[in-house]
């Protein structure tokens, strides 16, 4: 039996790739901030699967989370075969009209705590020779989101970084998948407070549990990058060949507020 622990449990995408695993027979550790919802989805799962579920309630935003997460796992003596860093959340605002501890909180959990446990997960992966990590980012990675700059830089961060580790650990038996979704139904545009945006009306959003589906088998394949759906592939390296300035605008007048 394998062992997947998810970040951001309870709720959109890493709710429907627990439900995913949890079909395919692998126990579960579901982390996030939610008690309730998290003894809710364990109890649905376990009814339905013959599989064991530990639920970890962390805000990972906050300091030393990821090493207390990585602690209760080890003193339960459990053994991570695929870690999935899908926690995270965003912000719709300019950066002067923007709170500070909102994207300082941002940062930590987006950024810091997802860094941390791959950090803490993978030596015991490359030890065995066998394990994989999936990193949520956003197809925001690829371009400058102004309205969302501190949010799309920190997707950034987790595209290059799962990258480089991927290519780091690529003779050892571990891959490392970025999953790069992009409209999505979930609960992140109401966290991120985007309902005055245009990209609520811009966009065609998909389902969290379409996007699952293939972040599963994209990770179980060891892609490196994972893009859902063909025009956020084609829209992703379109970018790179056009000039910043132009790519910024364009990214500007999709989210700016309705007017």
């Amino acid at each position: 039996m394998k062992t997947a622990l998810i970040t951001g449990a309870s709720s959109g995408i890493g709710m429907e790739l627990a439900k995913i695993h949890a079909s395919k027979g692998d126990h579960l550790i579901l982390v996030a901030r939610s008690e309730g919802k998290l003894k809710e989805l364990a109890s649905d799962l376990i009814s339905k699967n013959k599989i064991q579920v530990e639920i970890i309630v962390s805000d990972l935003s906050k300091n030393n989370s990821a090493q207390e997460v990585f602690d209760q796992v080890k003193a339960k003596n459990i053994q991570v075969d695929y870690l999935i860093n899908n926690a995270g959340f965003g912000d719709f605002n300019s950066l002067v009209d923007s709170d500070w501890n909102k994207q300082a909180m941002m940062i930590d959990l987006n950024v810091k705590s997802l860094t941390h446990l791959t950090h803490l997960f993978l030596p015991e992966m490359i030890k065995r020779k066998s394990g994989k990590i999936m990193n949520v980012a956003s197809t925001a990675a690829f371009l400058p989101c102004p309205m969302m700059a501190v949010y799309a830089a920190t997707k950034h961060f987790v595209l290059a970084f799962s990258e480089a580790i991927a290519n780091e650990v690529a003779d050892k038996g571990v891959t490392v998948t970025a999953l790069c979704p992009g409209a999505t139904t979930s609960g992140f545009q109401d966290a991120a407070a985007m309902h005055e945006s245009g990209f609520m009306t811009n966009q065609k959003f998909v389902s969290a549990e379409s996007v699952a589906q293939y972040a599963y088998k994209s990770m179980m394949k060891g892609k490196r990058v994972a893009i859902p759906g063909f025009i956020n592939k084609a829209t992703s390296g379109l970018i790179r060949f056009m000039p910043r300035r132009v790519v910024t605008s364009v990214a500007r007048k999709m989210i700016d507020r309705k007017k």
